[in-house]
């Protein structure tokens, strides 16, 4: 049996908006055995924009039922059905979770008409239920009501079954197709033809723009991974109806695809990419010249306009390296600004300090032993690459990090042994580099020390 679904909302989303009216009609396959219709009085307001789209006003629900009085009703006259709909994840999503406040759970299998008739009618110029009507000379009444549009998913329905569409049916309630989960613009060959790798992936919206970038182990699975739930969220539902195809990039490892979804975000800054957006290196440490010709080493937050030597996650992390050159070049803690107090300087009293702070070590002397710092701290950086296996068996992929910052990456010749870096360089592709791509190479190289060369600055 299968029922045929349509609502109308106060939103876009089911976790904050309220259902206004809701039809369903059960059909057998053949023809209709019951229909049930009823407005719902809703717990927010109506907007305006939505008053005027549909024509349901306040003063019209004003006595009508509430969704927690019809839901037993509605619960028995889906459960055990095919749920179907013109986009049928966005009506499922309203009614399972309304049921679910009410005590309900409902848990149906699904038919979305967008993609039935994509299948049985490949080709047209578009497949909204308007357009689609007007094609098959479908008479709408109450366009944008639940009883309206019901009867016309029902007579579309219909049409579908008459032009075989009952093997399209079978196929999409086989257990294990993903079509009744899927976006219900997303074409399921694009799904069906992922391969089982490493890569980046990309959603794209109906205009071809990238709205998501995401990184896989196995690109197949990752990707299927993001359909198998209907959320009830603003985002997600938006989510699904913008995803119209998706393109890929196979890498060789896990860690090659983590890089290049960091750097293909920052390069994108898709629309549904949240997270990455935020992450910024949150301190550097500066060198400048004060008014009195003497260098002065700082840890600051990060400054756009300004080249750091080098950043950390953390205030304590720089802390640490800022004290122990202090120590080790006779620099003074005041000039550095680990001593910020007005008392006497703890480096002159522990002897290490030659007395800048009191202009008593002329700047030329001061500022030698702090370019010597400088340089100790570049030589003291890293320099490695992380060779790992390729796309396939005549190449390696090869990760480079320069003075400890991370350089780029690509793939090289198999077997093919480095010497120096001015070989290895010209091979790779640079790319800009932030702390999460480099705290991720870091982290591999140490637990897998023997994919790390090392050179020598």
């Amino acid at each position: 049996m299968y029922a045929i679904v349509d609502i109308e909302t106060t939103g876009g989303y089911a976790s904050n908006n309220d259902i206004t009216e809701v039809c369903i009609v059960l059909h057998d396959g053949i023809r209709i055995m019951d229909r049930f219709e009823t407005l719902i009085k809703p717990r927010v307001s109506i907007p305006y924009f939505i008053q005027r789209l549909t024509g349901i006003t306040p003063e019209m629900v004003a006595t009508a039922p509430t969704f927690a009085e019809v839901a037993s009703q509605i619960f028995r006259m889906l459960d055990g059905k095919v749920f179907i709909a013109h986009n049928v994840n966005f009506d499922y999503s309203f009614i399972k979770h309304h049921l679910l406040q009410q005590g309900f759970e409902l848990a149906c299998r699904k038919l979305c008409t967008v993609r039935l008739t994509k299948k049985v009618f490949p080709g047209l110029p578009s497949y909204s239920l308007g357009n689609l009507c007007r094609h098959f000379g479908i008479l709408v009444e109450n366009r944008h009501r639940a009883g309206g549009d019901t009867a016309a998913t029902v007579r579309l329905f219909e049409r579908i079954l008459e032009n075989e569409g009952q093997i399209h049916i079978a196929d999409f309630l086989r257990k294990g197709s993903r079509e009744q989960s899927l976006p219900p613009h997303l074409p399921k060959e694009q799904v069906h033809n992922l391969p089982y790798c490493p890569g980046v992936y990309y959603f794209h919206n109906q205009q071809g723009k990238i709205i998501y970038v995401g990184k896989a182990k196995n690109l197949k699975y990752r990707i299927s991974s993001h359909f198998t739930h209907n959320g009830a969220g603003r985002q997600r539902q938006e989510f699904l109806r913008n995803v119209y195809s998706i393109s890929y990039q196979q890498c060789s490892t896990e860690l090659f695809a983590f890089i290049l979804e960091s750097i293909e975000i920052k390069r994108l800054w898709p629309e549904y990419n949240n997270s990455q957006k935020r992450f910024v290196a949150t301190y550097g440490l500066y060198v400048y010249e004060d008014s009195n010709s003497y260098l002065r080493m700082v840890i600051d937050k990060k400054k756009h306009h300004l080249k750091p030597l080098y950043t950390f996650n953390h205030l304590a992390e720089g802390h640490l390296l800022l004290n122990r050159l202090i120590k080790q070049f006779n620099l003074c803690p005041k000039l550095c600004f680990i001593q910020t107090n007005d008392n006497n300087c703890i480096g002159i009293a522990e002897q290490y300090c030659h007395g800048a702070c009191e202009k008593k070590e002329p700047p030329h002397e001061y500022n030698l032993r702090l370019k010597k710092a400088i340089d100790y701290t570049e030589k003291m950086l890293p320099t490695f690459a992380v060779l790992d296996e390729g796309k396939h068996a005549a190449e390696q992929s090869c990760i480079l990090i320069e003075k400890g910052k991370f350089y780029g990456m690509g793939y090289v010749p198999a077997g093919l042994s480095f010497t120096s870096l001015d070989s290895l360089k010209p091979q790779i592709t640079p790319y800009p580099e932030n702390d999460y791509i480099r705290g991720l190479i870091y982290h591999y190289a140490e637990i897998r020390p023997e994919k790390k060369i090392e050179f020598t600055n």
